[in-house]
């Protein structure tokens, strides 16, 4: 798994979200249990171009009600931390934050194969 790439200076506070002593395994899962998040965690893990990025960078052809609840659930379960720019939110993974709670996590989401898409 690549290194995150380090925080940029002058960022916006991040939305609410769990603090690292909060975070549950359970719930992670239960974010993660969904094909469509699991991809976005992962590609936010193996793709990022820059810190954070907004929900058009991952090309998913859904609905923006239906992209808001995914990023929604992943921050929620502290798996990702989004911060709003003007009108958009963008999203990065708290790879440091994960690792420490849960060791090895983050290389299994990594290491996952998306299945073929039919």
């Amino acid at each position: 798994m690549p290194e995150p790439l380090p925080e940029p200076k002058g960022l916006p506070e991040p939305l609410p979200e769990p603090a690292v002593a909060d975070l549950r395994l359970e719930t992670v899962l239960g974010a993660l249990s969904d094909p469509l998040r699991l991809l976005i965690v992962r590609k936010l893990l193996l793709e990022s171009e820059e810190f954070d990025h907004t929900c058009g960078w991952f090309g998913l052809d859904r609905p923006k009600s239906s992209l808001t609840h995914h990023f929604r659930a992943l921050r929620e379960a502290g798996i990702t931390r989004q911060r709003q720019y003007g009108l958009e939110r963008r999203s990065h993974v708290r790879v440091a934050d994960l690792n420490a709670r849960f060791p090895g996590l983050l290389n299994l989401v990594a290491a996952w194969t998306p299945p073929e898409a039919d």
